[in-house]
Parts: C-alpha cells; structure tokens; sequence
C-alpha cells in the first residue's frame, strides 16, 4: 500500500495509529504540507519506507535526511504500491 500524507495538522497520537499499520511491503510519501510531518516528527518515520516529494520540500524552504522523488518517481511509486491510501 502507498500512504501519502499531504496535510500538516495530524496530531501524533493519529500519525501513530496511521503508521502502526504500516507493514514492511508499504510506502509512504509526504507531499504538499505534508513535508511538514517530516521536520515535526521525523523520528516516527525511521524504519520505514518514505520519500518526501522534492518539489514541496524545496517550496518551504525546508531541508531533510528523508530521500526526495520527483514527480515523475511519484508517478512510478503509485505504479508499484497499490492500493493507495490518501491520508
């Protein structure tokens, strides 16, 4: 399954609930101000398969050790990963 995050407000104990599900065969992007997630609590993402979209981390003028993806790897990831879950 694909997980993408694209709001800034989730609090920790749904992030938590949302990423306990998460198995290992799972993805998960952040995008739009759901790159925020990143920088708030990126220790909730360590051992996990994520990706933060290039294009909105640069935007905000933000910085991350998370591995960014183009769009176009987007495209490829929701290619890979089915179902997606929009979150």
């Amino acid at each position: 399954m694909l997980y993408t995050f694209s709001k800034a407000q989730y609090d920790l104990s749904t992030l938590n609930a949302i990423l306990e599900q998460v198995t290992p065969d799972d993805a998960i992007v952040l995008w739009q101000d759901g790159v925020l997630q990143a920088v708030k609590y990126p220790q909730l993402f360590t051992n996990k398969t994520v990706f933060v979209l290039q294009n909105d981390i640069e935007a905000r003028g933000l910085t991350t050790t998370l591995p960014t993806i183009s769009l176009a790897m987007l495209v490829q990831l929701t290619e890979k990963y089915y179902p997606q879950a929009y979150i």
